[in-house]
This record gives structure tokens, sequence and C-alpha cells, in this order.
């Protein structure tokens, strides 16, 4: 365990996130953990996430949703997606030291797009509701179960 994820106290089952893209590693660090029941995105969210009224940046919070649904595109289709739309509803604040988390799922896919939703929590709090619209890219179909590189 490095010095950061001490810093960080992640909660028990999550693990650091090492294959995300350079704009994601910059804004982290970022954790994860895979359940029975799906996937869950971790951060803690440091003073340099915030705005200057001392909350979690609104664009910090679409960006950590934006991975999240994502991921639940690439799980479900094995397919490398693209944003094509992203709706968020802010329900609630998160502040430097909290635990921020948050997890996807697909609720409909074609062959060429899928539809996801995204819940970020504080505890059992809400903090962001988010649904996407994601372009699979077909050629960028992965064969085997590898996770590819977070965005």
């Amino acid at each position: 365990m490095s010095s950061s994820d001490r810093d960080d106290n992640p909660p028990e089952g999550f693990t650091s996130s090492t294959t995300r893209g350079p704009y994601t590693t910059h804004n982290g660090p970022f954790y994860h953990k895979v359940t029975e029941d799906g996937f869950w995105h971790g951060v803690r969210v440091k003073q340099r996430h915030c705005n200057s009224r001392g909350i979690t940046h609104g664009g910090m919070l679409m960006s950590f949703a934006d991975g999240l649904l994502g991921t639940a595109v690439f799980r479900a289709t094995k397919t490398v997606a693209l944003t094509i739309r992203l709706n968020s509803d802010f329900l609630s604040s998160a502040r430097p030291g909290d635990w921020l988390e948050g997890t996807a799922r697909v609720t409909r896919a074609t062959r060429s797009v899928a539809f996801c939703e995204a819940e970020l929590y504080v505890g059992s709090r809400p903090v962001l509701k988010a649904t996407g619209v994601f372009n699979l890219m077909s050629r960028h179909k992965v064969a085997d179960e590898g996770e590819p590189a977070a965005s």
C-alpha cells in the first residue's frame, strides 16, 4: 500500500485504480471494487477537488460520474464507448475528507448506443444522479475478459 493509499484511507474492499487515463489519474487517486451486485469507484475528496465554497466542484462530480458510466458500458458490452450525452442532478455536496463513491449500470443497449445511469454517495447520502448515452465503438470490441483503461 502506497503512502497515498494510507492517506486516502479507502474503505475495505477498495483497491487503487492504476489503469486510468492521464486526465483521471491527475484528478485522483481513484479506487475501485467489484461485488456480486456490480462495481464501485471511490475517491477521498481533497481540497483540490473543490470550488471556492469548499465543496466538491460540479465538474469533478460529473467527470467521476462519466467514468462510472463508461465503465458500466464496457462491463456490459465489452465495447469501448464515447460519451454522447451526460445529464446530472446535483442532490447534495461533498467536502474535503469525505469518501465519495458511486456505481452505475446499463439500462439498455443497442448495436450502436448504450443508455446508463449512475449514483454518487457520501455514506448513504446521495450526492449526484446521472444518466448517459454512449456511442459503442464496435471496431474496439474486446474479445477477452480484460478491463480497458478507465476514462
